[in-house]
């Protein structure tokens, strides 16, 4: 499995992953040309999807979502709130497009990929990660969580590679410019993991991990040195057995995108 971040943050997240012989997407929240182009960029195909897995509704996360399932002509998967959503409320188009629910906790089998939801804690409509499993590779994906419960940390600790939220830095999220209802609802338990949460888990986690991609970074409230020093810390006596990388919303440039061998 290759798995290349095109985008993370708070103005885009998306995610290509390449197996054997078909890719899909997770999450789609840039414009669907925007998409459709870092993907060849970076070396993918366009034409190699064959369905779009989404966390949840939020904007930064399906932006693209409508318009890309339908140019590459393939489902979208996401849970029953997830989906609802989308097709109830954040939908402006009529033309038709498929869903396919996915419940947490239920495997979904597409053209060698295994992917399985488990629910996160994020305020919005039953959100969810995914364990990606791919030939003899698992992946991790969890972000757009207040916290890691410990189903959540038996779900993750069984994966080779894992993509793990580090949104903010409390210290800089406590003196930052944001207003006071949003830094309690990006603190609380259903808002995002902050690099002191990322590094405890980390810490805690029990598994033979061989890459970690820390996403999701605050623009705002975090640096990319910061994130890393946290995963670092984390991954402790582990770390140089273990490829670590900070993905963060980054301009069209080379860098904005990095492939990973898993």
């Amino acid at each position: 499995m290759r798995c290349t971040i095109l985008a993370s943050g708070s103005k885009g997240n998306c995610t290509y992953l390449e197996g054997e012989d078909s890719s899909i997407l997770i999450d789609a929240g840039l414009p669907a040309k925007e998409i459709l182009s870092r993907i060849t960029l970076s070396g993918g195909d366009p034409e190699r999807i064959r369905g779009i897995f989404v966390t949840h509704e939020h904007g930064d996360h399906i932006r693209g979502l409508d318009v890309t399932a339908r140019k590459l002509g393939v489902p979208i998967f996401g849970t029953e709130g997830t989906l609802r959503e989308f097709l109830d409320s954040r939908r402006t188009s009529k033309k038709p497009v498929t869903v396919t629910r996915a419940d947490c906790g239920e495997r979904v089998a597409l053209d060698g990929f295994t992917v399985e939801p488990f629910a996160t804690s994020h305020d919005a409509c039953e959100p969810c990660g995914f364990r990606i499993r791919e030939g003899d590779t698992s992946l991790g994906f969890c972000t757009d969580t207040g916290i890691i419960t410990p189903g959540m940390q038996e779900i993750l600790k069984g994966c080779d590679s894992l993509v793990l939220e580090s949104n903010h830095c409390p210290d800089m999220l406590k003196n930052g410019p944001y207003p006071p209802s949003l830094k309690r609802r990006i603190q609380s338990r259903v808002g995002h993991l902050s690099n002191d949460a990322a590094r405890t888990f980390l810490h805690e986690l029990d598994g033979d991990l061989s890459t970690l991609i820390l996403a999701h970074l605050s623009e705002v409230n975090n640096t990319p040195e910061k994130a890393q020093a946290s995963g670092m810390e984390g991954l402790g006596l582990y770390y140089s057995d273990v490829t670590l990388f900070v993905a963060s919303m980054l301009t069209r440039e080379p860098c904005w995108s990095r492939t990973f061998d898993l």
